[in-house]
C-alpha cells in the first residue's frame, strides 16, 4: 500500500491519465471560445426553410456545444461498453 502512494506522489502532473485526457478538451475549448467571442457580427442563418438574423458567436456557440455534446455521449457510451 505505501508503494501505490509513494508512486502517486512522484508522478508528474501531466504524465498522470487524467490530465492528459483532459488537456486537449481545455486547449479546444479556450481555442474555440477565443474565436467565438472574436466573431460578433450579425449574420443571416438559413435553417432549413426561414432565415434568421442573429450574432455569429451565437451561432458558434450553438455548434460548439453541439459537437461538445455528441462528444460527451460518445465517450460515455464507448466507457459503458468496455
Amino acid at each position: 500500500m505505501v508503494q501505490s502512494n509513494d508512486h502517486k506522489a512522484r508522478t508528474p502532473f501531466l504524465s498522470r491519465p487524467g490530465v492528459r485526457r483532459l488537456a486537449p478538451f481545455v486547449v479546444t475549448t479556450a481555442i474555440a471560445l477565443i474565436f467565438i467571442f472574436e466573431n460578433r457580427a450579425s449574420v443571416e442563418i438559413r435553417l432549413l426553410v426561414p432565415t434568421v438574423t442573429m450574432p455569429l458567436w451565437g451561432a458558434l456557440l450553438i455548434a460548439w456545444g453541439l459537437g461538445m455534446l455528441a462528444c460527451f455521449f460518445s465517450v460515455h457510451r464507448r466507457s459503458k461498453r468496455h
